[in-house]
């Protein structure tokens, strides 16, 4: 299938809003796909001039109302609309291949999260970027959340910080077959612990169950211990008839409170407490001090990461570096191995031998 019509009449080469255009290109129109393609087409400086699934009923559903080349086959879509910026939106397994396209045209590429399936296949798409001179970009998109972008900036107001807990559950997606629920869901929150903390993973546990997905697990608890002692708790499942998506973090001053899907966040200061009674009077504790909930600009977190993706592909900083994704996969594969195996795993020491192999 071929449809070689223009998005909005728009033409390359044009200018919108005194800027030069850039043009763009979506892979893979499953529910992520398709949001991309929404998005691109609201952003003035960028024209997309193709789309790509193998599904033609997808790619139907998705052109119906809009101007745009569509294909379904990428070869012919990277050769006949020479795109500059492509996003990859296909299921995991098929990530390493279609980037690896993408990489050889030249146009500089967003992967959808995880970056790969496995961490030999980042690595190769990094090579591969380095090589072509190439910008590569995963799209980790809780890190544009502006709930979790005001919280990395307040973060010293917690004091030290003792544990992060991360609670994403909900009900079953028809979407995912070929991963499980640790790196489809739970990678958003190693990523956006990662991100807050800037530490490295030492340690990881885990426990996972397999209750209603045919092949892979759809339930995890799971631990990672970073460097300086901070304990991240990840609570993920596919169980759940309602979506929860929130993030915790416990420090010395007190608890902040991230909602990822209302994007509010609060602050719950540590108060100290003096005991009266003379049997206690040798404690100390901590109680409810006074409690902020932050008022700040509410964006949609795939707009701010597109736009932070166009900027990266015009000569701007990466905000996601491959290297970075690719321990984000990497913590996530040991929690897989942690609950196969039945122990904890230390992350850093299975990081240098994967290093020694490559």
């Amino acid at each position: 299938m071929v449809n070689e019509v223009p998005l909005n009449g728009h033409h390359p080469g044009g200018v919108a809003n005194g800027r030069s255009t850039i043009k763009a290109a979506v892979i893979g129109l499953g529910a992520m796909g398709r949001h991309h393609v929404r998005v691109y087409g609201e952003m003035p400086d960028v024209e997309l001039v193709g789309v790509v699934d193998v599904s033609e009923a997808a790619v139907e559903r998705v052109t119906r109302g809009r101007k745009v080349a569509a294909f379904t086959d990428v070869e012919t879509m990277l050769a006949r609309s020479r795109p500059e910026i492509v996003s990859v939106a296909v299921p995991t397994s098929l990530h390493r291949d279609v980037a690896l396209q993408v990489i050889a045209s030249g146009a500089s590429v967003l992967v959808e999260k995880p970056i790969a399936g496995t961490v030999a296949e980042a690595r190769e798409l990094t090579r591969a970027a380095e090589s072509a001179g190439v910008r590569l970009m995963v799209g980790h998109i809780e890190r544009f959340n502006p709930a979790i972008r005001e919280l990395k900036q307040r973060l010293e107001q917690a004091g030290t910080i003792f544990q992060t807990v991360a609670r994403r559950v909900g009900p079953f997606p028809d979407r995912i077959r070929d991963v499980g629920v640790v790196v489809d869901l739970a990678a958003h929150d190693i990523d956006a612990m990662r991100f807050l903390l800037d530490l490295p993973a030492e340690r990881v546990y885990a426990e996972t169950a397999r209750r209603i997905h045919t092949e892979y697990e759809d339930m995890l608890f799971g631990t990672i211990r970073f460097a300086n002692g901070v304990v991240g708790c990840l609570d993920v499942n596919w169980l759940m008839p309602t979506k929860i998506r929130e993030l915790t973090v416990i420090g010395s001053r007190g608890t902040f409170i991230a909602n990822y899907l209302t994007q509010d966040l609060s602050f719950h200061e540590n108060s100290a407490v003096s005991v009266a009674w003379e049997d206690l009077g040798s404690l100390r504790g901590m109680s409810e001090g006074n409690a902020v909930r932050y008022a700040f600009s509410r964006q949609e977190p795939l707009r701010a990461e597109l736009e932070a993706f166009v900027a990266y592909a015009r000569g701007g900083p990466c905000p996601i570096s491959p290297e970075d994704a690719t321990d984000t996969l990497a913590i996530a594969l040991d929690l897989i191995a942690s609950a196969h195996d039945g122990i904890p795993i230390r992350h850093v020491e299975r990081s240098a031998q994967r290093l020694a192999h490559a």
